[in-house]
């Protein structure tokens, strides 16, 4: 899948988010080694610990659907620089994909950055055996 198809499928994805709190939605599309995409958005709760985000949502729906080998993710925000996943993500980040695997981080305005899973959470929890 094209970089800029799955930027268009973050950016899709985050019309859908559920964000009646923060107002800020996010969006987030994940391709497995399949090929196929899953698109995740933010989903809040008045109780916030219990809101989701969109990175781990679009995870979570690959892997609850089988796969397990995740090869690239593009996370969009409305923000004027591209959007920073939070420690939670990084970290279901590293448990998916690979360390070198790209991810994608997206602006309102089209600003893009890439990087690694590693570059975006070094020394990660890994295998603890």
């Amino acid at each position: 899948m094209e970089t800029t198809d799955l930027v268009a499928l973050a950016q899709q994805a985050s019309e859908n988010a559920y964000v009646p709190y923060s107002q800020f939605p996010i969006g987030a599309a994940v391709v497995p080694k399949s090929g196929e995409v899953f698109q995740g958005c933010n989903i809040e709760n008045i109780s916030f610990g219990l809101s989701n985000c969109g990175e781990r949502t679009a995870i979570f729906k690959a892997v609850s659907e089988g796969h397990r080998e995740l090869e690239k993710i593009a996370v969009y925000g409305s923000t004027n620089e591209p959007v920073s996943p939070c420690g939670a993500c990084r970290q279901v980040m590293a448990e998916f994909f690979e360390p070198s695997a790209k991810v994608i981080l997206i602006s309102k305005n089209g600003k893009t950055v890439e990087m690694t899973v590693e570059e975006l959470l070094p020394y990660s929890f890994t295998d603890l055996t």
